[in-house]
């Protein structure tokens, strides 16, 4: 039996004593400002993360399952493998998925830092589209590059940059909006942009670019007055360039008059709305549309959200697009907490940018706007537009972080 001695209970007593007091003690008052400061901000910021990752997996993993469906039986009218599109996809999605990882670790004020250097590539990307050996011709427009066997679109480039260089000027020059040359040069760069991408030509990439721009300058402070003068002759000069070409021309009455001429110019919107129709609440299934079967044209790419509403149905449609408002939601959240004006305004940008570019299509593909030929961000085909989409995620999770470290 083991005995205890005196000094020794002595000494547990003004130990456990001395324990009791420390944990009993309230803390000071400075340690409770910290705590309660800093750990909700943290935890706001994670989830903010967590639900524009989310979401843009969510959307890209809806665009793999809607390619598969869809681009499989146009492989199967040219006579390739039945995953071939699926498999493209795939691998630009991988690709997007490294360039977001990346890009989110990169400090997004080195983008308008570098500015100068990314629009000159850009430029040159552009004019190097109608340099013959390198643009690539399809469905009657030059709109890509080739480089060594890989086919890219530098308009997508286009709309990434312009809001980096608008959001930089803005942010620069707080103290002189109401200067003249703070208005006219992010307009002359738009300007030049334009002309080589009509060129090609691309109306819609151009309307984007420009709605993109206008909405950045709005939200950096430049007088109001001015942007509804610009928006007005941009409006005017969009319908006087629709009506010049017979086939924009074509497109635009077709649209104010869709019944009259269902085979030819409106047959696209109306297979469309029968798609779309066939859908129901629930949709046919996943696999099932008919729609895609020769009678729906680019059922993968401009078209895509027909499928979707046809095989998943009304649920699946309104879910969709319930990704999209989300993550604009969560994009713009990360820009107002962003105390930095050049990241306020670059994170509201291409938060924008992909909730226009989405209603756009949406609204071409149920026809309540004409046929503009604009992907759905992260869901239709084509690699360019998925990987410059997933970079510019990149930049809006690092605006978000270093928004919630200052």
């Amino acid at each position: 039996m083991t005995t205890i001695g005196p000094s020794y209970r002595r000494g547990f007593r003004h130990s456990l004593v001395s324990a009791l007091r420390e944990t009993l003690r309230p803390p000071t008052q400075a340690v409770t400002k910290i705590r309660r400061k800093e750990t909700p901000v943290r935890n706001a910021g994670f989830r903010s993360q967590y639900w524009i990752i989310g979401i843009v997996l969510a959307l890209n993993l809806i665009g793999l399952a809607m390619v598969l469906s869809a681009g499989s039986v146009v492989a199967t009218y040219n006579g390739q493998n039945t995953w071939f599109y699926f498999q493209r996809q795939g691998i630009w999605f991988l690709l997007g998925l490294f360039a977001m990882a990346v890009i989110s670790r990169i400090d997004y004020r080195r983008w308008g830092q570098q500015i100068r250097i990314l629009l000159a590539a850009t430029f040159f990307l552009l004019f190097l589209v109608h340099v013959p050996g390198f643009g690539v011709n399809a469905n009657g427009a030059t709109r890509w590059v080739s480089f060594f066997g890989i086919t890219f679109q530098p308009s997508e480039f286009l709309k990434l940059t312009i809001l980096i260089y608008t959001a930089k000027l803005l942010s620069d020059r707080q103290s002189e909006l109401s200067e003249p040359r703070t208005f006219n040069a992010p307009v002359i760069i738009f300007v030049a942009a334009a002309l080589l991408v009509m060129k090609q030509p691309d109306l819609g990439t151009v309307i984007i670019v420009g709605a993109l721009m206008v909405i950045v300058m709005f939200l950096g402070g430049l007088p109001v007055l001015r942007l509804a003068g610009l928006v007005s002759v941009g409006a005017a000069l969009t319908l006087a360039v629709s009506m010049a070409a017979d086939y924009r021309r074509a497109r635009l009455l077709s649209f104010l008059h869709p019944d009259s001429d269902p085979l030819n110019t409106g047959y696209q919107t109306f297979q469309s709305l029968v798609g779309i129709a066939g859908g129901g609440w629930m949709g046919v299934g996943p696999g099932a549309s008919r729609a895609k079967w020769g009678f729906l044209p680019y059922a993968h790419t401009d078209f895509i959200y027909t499928v979707i509403a046809e095989e998943m149905g009304f649920v699946g449609a309104v879910t969709v697009l319930m990704l999209f408002i989300g993550l604009a939601f969560f994009g713009i959240r990360a820009a107002l907490k962003c105390d930095d004006k050049f990241g306020t305004l670059l994170a509201a940008g291409i938060s924008m940018w992909f909730l226009l570019q989405a209603f756009i299509n949406i609204g071409t593909v149920i026809g309540v706007l004409p046929v503009t030929g604009i992907p759905l961000p992260f869901v239709s085909f084509g690699g360019t537009s998925l990987l410059v989409g997933m970079a510019a995620v990149g930049i809006i999770l690092n605006v978000d972080r270093q928004g919630h470290n200052e």
